[in-house]
């Protein structure tokens, strides 16, 4: 009777191993809520690299919007509707600018009869920089804060700040180069 138990455990235990390993992987699907991070892909660029003492850039804040979500505009709709927004934290040697913002897209929704201004696809934020000439030399961080608030036809997820991180490269007046002109000149 034992002899029989001690191979009945290994064999059953062989058939669980078996048909586990033939039922097919079934990846996570859409119906998953992503988190407002996951749905906007910020990148941070500088005009110059390096900038200049006394001189004038900008810094670009390219927001890559997932198909399918939308974020509200900085003209919002709607009072309730909370606008994308940029703010920097400028350190010593550093004036800035408004942040210009692009104008949005009037779109309609399921969820409102009114159509909303919203951006959808890639946009970008710009803000005029000011380095002083009193600016520190070498490599220099802008913290900046974006806070946007993205939302599907079906959902709009909680509103979403990240902090981000612009650096730049400051040096004489005379070595400012222009930099990532494929994203300055679409002004």
């Amino acid at each position: 009777m034992t002899s029989v138990r001690l191979f009945v455990r290994p064999a059953r235990n062989l058939c669980l191993a078996i048909a586990a390993a033939c039922v097919p992987f079934v990846p996570a699907t859409n119906s998953q809520v992503p988190s407002g991070r996951d749905v906007v892909k910020p990148e941070v660029y500088a005009s110059m690299e390096p900038a200049g003492r006394g001189s004038a850039f900008q810094i670009a804040v390219v927001m890559n919007i997932r198909p399918g979500f939308h974020v509200n505009a900085r003209e919002k709709s709607e009072e309730y509707l909370i606008a994308t927004d940029l703010k920097a934290q400028l350190p010593s040697g550093f004036t800035s600018g408004d942040v210009v913002y692009p104008k949005g897209k009037l779109e309609t929704f399921t969820f409102s009869k009114k159509p909303l201004n919203v951006y959808q696809g890639t946009v970008i934020l710009r803000l005029p920089v000011n380095a002083l000439a009193t600016a520190p030399l070498g490599e220099q961080h802008i913290p900046l804060k974006l806070r946007y608030q993205a939302c599907s036809t079906e959902l709009c997820l909680p509103p979403t700040s990240l902090p981000l991180d612009a650096v730049v490269n400051i040096a004489s007046a005379s070595e400012a180069k222009p930099a990532h002109s494929e994203i300055f000149a679409k002004q």
